[in-house]
């Protein structure tokens, strides 16, 4: 019986981008273009200064980019870079059957691996979905239960993906491939517990780097296991949990592709996904009701069994702990009637007027919010059940609403015009020429029409 590491090697080497279902390139575009905007973003973060310090002081020449600065790096460390800047604001993609934001890892990858030869940007397509397919249904079948025991999934199979993208971009035969995967299944990792903290987007550029590393590794003789994901003492028996299946995760491949089902969504809101329900939530209620942060007498907020799991900070002390924060995400709501990049600032959290509406702001997780999904004990945190949120105002007024799905969920897909909105909104926070950004944007929203992703990718320096 074919194991899944074999599996996955013929499936990266046989397919093709015409084997992408309808509708499909035209997704993976959306998504690329959203990332290479968060990965611009991250360039202008807190974690910006200390993590290009780190690359000048591992002075390895070479010419692959780093986004959103002028600085020039070799190839594994501008994979690292990129893929740190890429989560650096919790802004980036989230695929829910992994869970995972796996697309900054990817493009991470592939962008420090671009400057042997002119490559098309229907190549580039390519390779993210066949990473996109390989990453997610390794998700499918080492079931959320993973996530559960306290791994970060962008680390631990967000590897995957980057590196099935690489092997399809550099036409690895299948052998090498399967070389690939065994010694990337060693260099997995990533705690949930540095949530709020620059290690966790740290997760994001180490899978780059690593998968860009196990690459290169294999194409130059080095051995592994060739059943390293299922084997008795392998990746699956290590990191999951009884439920896991490897076979599952062979049988999910294509059937049908992630692109298309589940989907990919975007974030609206550059901070954790888990809390995007609740921030629509406040925001539908800000619009109904027109209240201001004095008018609220208590706002609370139910969660469905396993919602608050990354939201580990009642009362945070910095943006970075802001991001994992549902208390603070409604009370910025209320108070600014919106979110931007500012929001999950140290100086925005640290707002006297937050503290104060912090001690009105209720949320808990609530069995009721689990009612009418059958699937709860197998779905994300930030897609089991739904979200309620009920406002009580000063005036007597008392409303609630119930949100199912954020904006940017698959069924609430952002619009081109939405997803430019966003890139201009990133780059801007990295300081890019505005005529340079519109201009990158333009191209990698026709990517598939690209001749040379290198070339595209000096505007974006």
């Amino acid at each position: 019986m074919t194991g899944l590491t074999e599996t996955l090697a013929h499936f990266i080497h046989e397919k093709r981008l015409r084997d992408l279902p309808e509708g499909a390139a035209e997704k993976a575009k959306k998504v690329i273009a959203d990332t290479f905007g968060v990965i611009l973003a991250g360039a202008g973060s807190e974690l910006a200064p200390p993590l290009l310090r780190y690359a000048a002081i591992a002075g390895e020449p070479g010419n692959s980019p780093i986004l959103g600065t002028s600085q020039p790096c070799a190839p594994e460390i501008a994979a690292l870079v990129n893929g740190t800047f890429g989560h650096a604001l919790d802004f980036d993609d989230v695929l829910s059957m992994m869970p995972a934001h796996p697309s900054a890892v990817i493009l991470a990858a592939l962008c420090a691996d671009l400057e042997s030869e002119p490559i098309p940007g229907e190549r580039v397509i390519e390779a993210y979905a066949l990473g996109i397919e390989a990453g997610g249904k390794v998700g499918l079948g080492i079931t959320v239960g993973h996530y559960h025991r306290g791994f970060h999934g962008t680390g631990t199979l967000g590897i995957f993906s980057a590196l099935a993208a690489l092997a399809k971009l550099r036409r690895l035969n299948i052998a090498t491939t399967r070389i690939a995967f065994g010694i990337a299944s060693s260099m997995a990792s990533g705690l949930q517990r540095n949530f709020g903290t620059m290690t966790k987007p740290l997760h994001t550029g180490c899978a780059a780097r690593s998968a860009l590393a196990a690459v290169r590794l294999a194409s130059c003789g080095f051995t592994a296991a060739l059943d390293a994901l299922e084997a008795k003492a392998g990746f699956f028996a290590a990191y999951g949990v009884d439920e896991s299946d490897p076979a599952a995760a062979a049988a999910g491949l294509g059937n049908p592709w992630v692109l298309v089902d589940p989907g990919i969504a975007l974030k609206k809101f550059p901070c954790c996904y888990s809390s995007h329900r609740a921030m629509d939530g406040v925001l539908e209620m800000k619009r109904r009701h027109a209240f201001g942060a004095d008018d609220v007498e208590k706002l609370t907020c139910l969660m469905p069994p396993g919602g608050m799991r990354a939201l580990i900070y009642p009362r945070p002390a910095t943006g970075l702990e802001g991001k994992f924060s549902v208390q603070y995400a409604l009370a910025a709501g209320i108070l600014d009637g919106k979110y931007s990049l500012w929001t999950f600032t140290d100086e925005a959290v640290r707002r006297p007027a937050i503290a104060s509406l912090l001690e009105r702001v209720v949320a808990r997780e609530d069995p009721r919010c689990a009612e009418g999904d059958p699937l709860i004990e197998t779905r994300s945190p930030g897609s089991r059940g739904f979200v309620e949120v009920e406002v009580v105002l000063r005036n007597g007024v008392h409303d609630a609403v119930r949100v199912d799905k954020p904006r940017g969920h698959p069924s609430r897909e952002l619009s081109w015009d939405d997803i430019h909105a966003k890139f201009m909104d990133c780059a801007a926070h990295a300081s890019l020429p505005t005529d340079h950004a519109r201009h990158a944007f333009d191209l990698i929203s026709t990517l598939d029409k690209v001749n040379n992703v290198a070339n595209m990718l000096k505007l974006l320096r």
